[in-house]
């Protein structure tokens, strides 16, 4: 006959103790410490349509709107090369090659490190002292003045990012080059409108371009559009194919508790905890406003900017805002699919990952230890020996950083997490002909 406990004076028996196990810790940890921080999934761009789309891609690959008609836009934004080029610092106009391999016959580079596309619909500073840019009430500011007009800006389907192409088109380094009717003139005075409706010019005689504007802008008549459209549908076609939110840790914060190893949901917690989210705050992990510069004691080399003993100093942001407090101070970049864009650095001062990491432990001591020789061998005389100067405005922030051994190592597998799979192979994005019938990069060909 069955009794209870209670009838022959016996305690209940309580049921054992469920102790988390280490795993699940550590999830419960990294969302802890997620919902602290704000972190978020990427957000997703709105849909955007395929023929303003296929124009993006055809003039984003058009060697039409350089000068000389020797670079396009993704010549230093090769999709093999994950919307860079594998290069510290670039080979614009008059290069040779493509890739880490691109040369010049006169060993000339452009001035800063090429950053990558992923995910532009979420940034609001452009360039790597944020010379384009959203200021607070929605107002864009740029280069260009007034020469950027609201009638052009109403053209912009994503606001801020859509001015970003109007840019690299006027640089001299990178697409402008000289002696050609492009850049007449446009040095003496930076007349951008004059630029630009040169460009149109070009453009409106190919019978190809006037039809697949007029496809993507219905109801405009080509004779009517500036370059906005263009800049425009250029920056349609790079948020359309290179905007990724499906990384392991995009899928985490998703919910899916399977996505991280037990490696990278340690470093998932020394990324939020040693100082990296002091910087890397959003779901791109750049900076939140208020905050996108700063200077982390990165050595210079290169041509510069012009600041400086010979004008191969680069000041950064003090280039805009005019302030000394800013100098050496420089876009905090975002970090998605940050495993396949080496170099590192505003000028790609690290070649690995690893090196880019380990340069944040302890960064006076590493900066006075940067090895040089990792770059191109034509750059390496050109590193500056001012590291007192550097020192003189790094970041606070970044002097309490120590990493072990260990930390890098998981710091490293936590970043590898920000990678969608689909980011690793862009070749597929490359047009087969462009509409000028100029020679169309890709790795493999020659210029």
């Amino acid at each position: 006959m069955a009794c209870d406990s209670d009838a022959v004076g016996l305690d209940p028996v309580e049921p054992p103790e469920v102790v988390p196990s280490a795993r699940a810790e550590l999830i419960g940890e990294t969302r802890r410490l997620v919902r602290e921080r704000g972190l978020l999934p990427v957000l997703p761009p709105f849909p955007i349509q395929p023929v303003t789309v296929e124009l993006g891609r055809f003039l984003a690959f058009d060697k039409i709107l350089s000068g000389n008609r020797d670079v396009s836009c993704m010549t230093c934004h090769l999709p093999a090369m994950s919307t860079g080029d594998g290069k510290s610092i670039p080979v614009g106009v008059g290069g040779v090659g493509l890739g880490p391999a691109r040369s010049h016959p006169d060993g000339q580079f452009t001035l800063r490190h090429s950053l990558a596309l992923f995910n532009l619909h979420r940034v609001r500073k452009f360039l790597w002292e944020g010379r384009v840019e959203e200021l607070p009430g929605g107002t864009i500011r740029t280069p260009a003045g007034e020469h950027l007009t609201p009638g052009m800006q109403a053209v912009f389907d994503f606001g801020l990012p859509s001015a970003q192409p109007l840019f690299p088109v006027a640089s001299p380094e990178e697409m402008l080059g000289d002696g050609n009717e492009l850049s007449e003139g446009f040095g003496e005075d930076h007349n951008f409108t004059e630029l630009w409706a040169r460009l149109m010019l070009r453009l409106g005689a190919i019978e190809e371009y006037r039809d697949l504007f007029e496809a993507a802008y219905p109801g405009t008549d080509f004779d009517d559009m500036t370059f906005a459209h263009a800049s425009n549908a250029i920056m349609s076609f790079i948020i359309s194919e290179f905007s990724f939110g499906d990384s392991p840790w995009d899928l985490f914060l998703h919910g899916d508790n399977a996505r991280l190893t037990d490696q990278q949901l340690r470093g998932a917690i020394d990324f939020m905890t040693v100082g990296c989210t002091n910087c890397h705050q959003t779901d791109i992990l750049d900076a939140r406003p208020g905050n996108e510069f700063h200077n982390d004691a990165l050595a210079q080399f290169g041509p510069g900017t012009g600041d400086g003993p010979g004008g191969r100093d680069d000041f950064g942001r003090e280039r805009v805002t005019g302030d000394p407090a800013d100098r050496r101070r420089f876009k905090v970049p975002p970090l998605r699919n940050i495993e396949l864009t080496a170099p590192y650095g505003h000028v790609g001062q690290f070649t690995t990952l690893r090196g880019f990491v380990e340069h944040y432990n302890n960064v006076d001591s590493t900066l006075y230890a940067y090895d040089v020789t990792q770059v191109d061998p034509l750059l390496q005389p050109t590193l500056l020996d001012n590291y007192e100067e550097i020192l003189a405005t790094r970041d606070t922030l970044l002097l309490p950083i120590r990493l072990d051994e260990e930390t890098v190592d998981s710091l490293i597998e936590f970043l590898k997490a920000l990678t969608d799979e689909s980011a690793r192979d862009l070749t597929h994005v490359t047009p087969s002909r462009v509409p000028s019938g100029l020679l169309v990069d890709r790795m493999g060909s020659s210029n």
